[in-house]
């Protein structure tokens, strides 16, 4: 095993021993406490077993609420917005943010959900953040438009992911780090790119060749934890214990049946609220669910299932379920 890390960035002060981001002998990068490949097997299981909710699945009408006001664009209140799936628009310390955009639908699969704003009106972002690149987190379309719109923006992403963002948007402004290290940013910002237990793929051959992880956002006394993809780990704590005030903990609740298949690369609903609890978090707001159908339960079941959970009083912090595309003032 080998250890790495952006030379250019400096690495954060933490409570444990950390060598770097693990690197398997083919030089592709690892999850550290539950190694894992998906095999062709294990996704054939999935795809021809029975899914004891397609019944339920195949009736069901519900779509999640949106709000169409862009008004937020080019208020001054820092904010924060879901646009869908993992999209947001976080707005703090005055600085403009876009994670993740996805406007469009994804090869193969359609939006349950229009995107609720034009996102042409998408400008003035000072960085737009990159989990990882799989198709319904990183957009080459999207990302198109967003480099049209915001020339002079920064992408910040994890290692090697700079060739395919400099093919997608044609910036020189990329920054890409291992985990545990801080991106160079405005002063009025502090970005740090965090573990998660997920993995990369975007061909036939490029299973892990680049990282994927989490995001932490610090300004004006606030901080914000972006989950991105991950299943359940001791990631969750860690987090809590670098940063012992997390304000908002932003998380998927979706794409996780069945369990036995999806865990290890997404959270359920319970263990997003493991999770959250895990950090000690003030406020937790739930995406990834509602916008694509990638999984076995219905597209409602992940945010009902969640307030379920909120109204068993399971969720140690305050629950924030908004519509897509509405503000919550920060």
């Amino acid at each position: 095993m080998e250890y790495v890390l952006n030379p250019a960035l400096p690495g954060m002060q933490l409570p444990f021993e950390w060598k770097g981001t693990p690197v398997d002998d083919h030089g592709r990068f690892v999850n550290y406490e539950f190694p894992h490949h998906y095999s062709l097997m294990e996704l054939l299981k999935w795809k021809f077993q029975r899914n004891p909710q397609k019944a339920a699945k195949q009736a069901e009408v519900w779509n999640p609420p949106v709000d169409h006001d862009d008004s937020f664009i080019h208020s001054a209140e820092d904010c924060i917005v879901w646009l869908g799936h993992a999209t947001f628009f976080i707005r703090l310390g005055g600085v403009n943010i876009l994670i993740d955009p996805v406007f469009y639908n994804i090869p193969l699969i359609k939006r349950c959900v229009p995107f609720p704003i034009d996102p042409g009106h998408l400008t003035g972002l000072d960085y737009v953040l990159i989990s990882h690149n799989h198709l319904d987190h990183c957009d080459k379309h999207s990302l198109q438009l967003v480099a049209k719109q915001n020339p002079a923006t920064t992408y910040l992403s994890g290692l090697k992911m700079e060739g395919l963002l400099s093919r997608f948007t044609g910036s020189e402004k990329i920054q890409t780090a291992g985990w545990y290290q801080q991106y160079h940013t405005d002063e009025r910002i502090r970005i740090y790119y965090l573990p998660a237990r997920h993995w990369t793929k975007r061909g036939l051959r490029d299973e892990n060749a680049q990282l994927w992880g989490a995001f932490v956002l610090q300004a004006g006394g606030k901080t914000i934890y972006f989950a991105a993809d991950s299943g359940y780990g001791s990631h969750f704590a860690d987090v809590g214990r670098i940063f012992p005030e997390i304000d908002y903990c932003i998380i998927g609740i979706g794409a996780y049946k069945p369990e036995w298949f999806m865990s290890p690369s997404h959270v359920s609903p319970a263990n997003a609220v493991k999770g959250a609890n895990d950090m000690h978090a003030r406020v937790m707001i739930p995406m990834h669910y509602g916008t694509f159908d990638l999984a076995d339960e219905p597209m409602g079941d992940p945010i009902a299932v969640l307030h379920e959970l909120d109204g068993q009083r399971s969720i140690d912090g305050r629950l924030e379920s908004r519509k897509i595309g509405e503000k919550l003032p920060i």
